[in-house]
């Protein structure tokens, strides 16, 4: 009985894994959310925090590996960013963090762009195209927050708290920018001061309205015409 309860729940696993691998990176990032909170200030944080951001990478890869997307490039990106992530460490070099942040976000984008092409690719919605729709928004937002680093890495002061001094803003501050610009809710204590920080919000915003005017908008048109075709039938 327990060899058939285990061969069940590794067929739930592996269906999952194959049906809805959205699903898997989507609650991987809603967790990482939870995670930031948790470890704030706690010792050793980071470490975790990284280990838990490389499982998120692979992810990504597992994600691309399922989409339309070319497989060896997202491979290929992972590799290179793991590789600058070591020497970084190795080396003492924040120039190479800088570089494997620039890649993360370029890794971020490149699987939204397979899931994108995936949705829009069915005919007929279905529960992945759920959980993709969700995972893309993540993936855009933790894309433009790495890209956000980097600009403040290279213009120190492109981003400034309304009510505090040019301090350096750390990834999870990035992160709620992201989704502020993304979701377009204006809500944001945090200021673009530089013009090449003002670009990156800009081109966020017109990234966020037209992923629910394009794709958002059309799994919504297929949902309704297939609840009107069952109803005609």
């Amino acid at each position: 009985m327990t060899d058939m309860n285990n061969n069940t729940s590794f067929m739930r696993w592996d269906t999952i894994t194959r049906r809805q691998p959205s699903a898997l990176l989507l609650a991987a990032q809603l967790v990482s959310l939870a995670l930031y909170v948790a470890v704030d200030g706690v010792p050793g944080g980071q470490v975790l925090l990284g280990t838990f951001g490389m499982l998120i990478l692979l992810l990504v890869v597992w994600v691309v590996i399922h989409s339309p997307a070319i497989n060896w490039i997202a491979w290929m990106i992972a590799g290179i960013i793991v590789l600058l992530l070591l020497f970084s460490w190795l080396l003492f070099n924040p120039a190479l963090l800088v570089w494997a942040t620039l890649l993360e976000a370029v890794l971020y984008f490149y699987g939204a762009g397979g899931l994108i092409t995936y949705m829009m690719g069915d005919e007929h919605v279905t529960i992945d195209d759920l959980f993709a729709a969700g995972a893309t928004f993540t993936l855009l937002a933790w894309g433009f927050a790495y890209l956000y680093l980097v600009c403040q890495a290279w213009s120190p002061g492109a981003f400034t708290y309304t009510t505090h001094s040019q301090e350096p803003l750390s990834f999870v501050e990035m992160l709620s920018l992201s989704f502020t610009n993304l979701s377009a809710t204006g809500l944001s204590d945090i200021v673009p001061t530089t013009s090449p920080s003002r670009v990156l919000v800009m081109l966020e915003q017109f990234a966020g309205v037209a992923y629910i005017a394009v794709v958002v908008s059309r799994l919504i048109g297929l949902t309704i015409s297939r609840q009107q075709d069952k109803g005609i039938s």
